[in-house]
């Protein structure tokens, strides 16, 4: 069996780029080509051809193609029962191991599509490469394509619907190349690991921020020592995201949440909140779960002008450099995160072990900061 990509977009308005990044692909000659059409215009005379049409992917996600070619539908019910179908087709090509790569090509509504698919599946795992050449690469909501996931980005530079031309035909071919080597790679690896016989450790996900990290790695140095694997997230806000999300997915199969900074954002209003489902998927996992209460007294801003102003009189900030503020929280909103942490680990129900570790020399390294 060989790797296999997937090609994924709207070929009724970029079929021409689809087809010379098909044929860079065959060229290279070390990956199947896999055509998914989610083009809204789509017909019999659209090329490449598709694999899987766009008429089908409507099917799938419970739709009426007839009722969208007809226009009785909204174009943003289209794109969503385009997302839907895309989603349940990929994660069917997972499945049946057809699936070790993902490239698209698009403006704003292709990339939306693909992008969205990717995250919305529960399945498709971080590592499987998901490459998007895309005209909003550079756009300052990049970041929405990428989401909790491991898209790759690349910018296209020229408009994504114009043809081939001297300008994106390298940015194009170095695509084709580019996933062509990750699929390959991600195929190997992945045949490596299910002929292994040596089951991997227990995976311990860790939360940490530059204020807990000395004890974050001093935990992490500890567990490794016993024997499990650990990893570490960022708590930026999408850091806990992330985590939560591979939790959710089965990857992680114990947390020691040290940084829980991301609760205070939430409850103030700080930049860096994890939303309101943080800390409550590990227990309807019922995972063993170990929590401490880090960076709790700080909300995070940006650079110490962007502070709301409401907080800028009465309220004691810490500029932890030139791009973060940190703003102390006081004993009423320290009483409100005691209150929803122990509600949030109350829903745990399961057998395995939650525990609350209170640290007696501070919440972060800024608590031995006078103020």
């Amino acid at each position: 069996m060989t790797a296999t990509i997937a090609l994924v977009g709207t070929f009724d308005t970029k079929g021409a780029e689809y087809d010379f990044v098909r044929k860079q692909i065959d060229d290279i000659g070390t990956c199947l080509v896999f055509l998914i059409d989610v083009g809204l215009q789509s017909n019999n005379k659209t090329l490449p051809i598709a694999n899987i049409s766009s008429k089908s992917i409507i099917k799938a996600a419970g739709g009426d193609y007839k009722a969208l070619e007809e226009r009785k539908i909204s174009k943003s019910e289209a794109f969503n029962l385009m997302t839907k179908g895309l989603t349940l087709k990929l994660n069917e090509l997972y499945v049946s191991n057809r699936l070790h790569g993902i490239l698209a090509l698009g403006g704003s509504c292709g990339t939306a599509i693909v992008s969205e698919a990717i995250q919305q599946s529960k399945i498709l795992p971080i590592g499987l490469p998901k490459l998007i050449v895309s005209t909003v690469a550079a756009s300052t909501n990049a970041h929405t394509a990428v989401g909790l996931t491991d898209v790759t980005l690349m910018h296209s530079v020229t408009d994504i619907g114009g043809g081939v031309n001297r300008i994106n035909e390298p940015i194009l071919g170095n695509a084709a190349v580019a996933i062509a080597a990750m699929a390959s790679r991600y195929y190997t690896s992945m045949t490596q690991s299910k002929e292994a016989t040596v089951h991997d450790p227990p995976l311990v996900a860790l939360t940490m921020f530059g204020v807990t990290t000395p004890c974050v790695m001093e935990a992490k140095k500890q567990l490794e020592e016993l024997g499990y694997d650990t990893v570490v997230f960022h708590a930026t806000g999408i850091g806990g995201r992330a985590m939560e999300r591979l939790i959710e997915s089965g990857s992680i199969n114990a947390v020691l949440d040290i940084t829980t900074t991301e609760l205070a954002d939430e409850l103030v209003g700080g930049i860096l909140s994890a939303g309101p489902e943080r800390l409550e998927i590990a227990g309807r996992k019922k995972l063993p779960q170990v929590i401490s209460l880090g960076a709790l007294d700080m909300v995070n801003f940006g650079p110490r002008h962007t502070v709301p102003e409401q907080f800028t009189t009465n309220r004691l900030l810490y500029e932890h450099n030139a791009q973060v503020t940190l703003m102390r929280t006081t004993s009423d909103e320290c009483t409100q995160l005691g209150e929803i942490i122990a509600k949030k680990l109350n829903q745990n129900r399961g057998s395995n072990p939650v525990r609350v570790f209170v640290p007696r020399g501070g919440f972060s390294l800024i608590s031995g900061i006078d103020p």
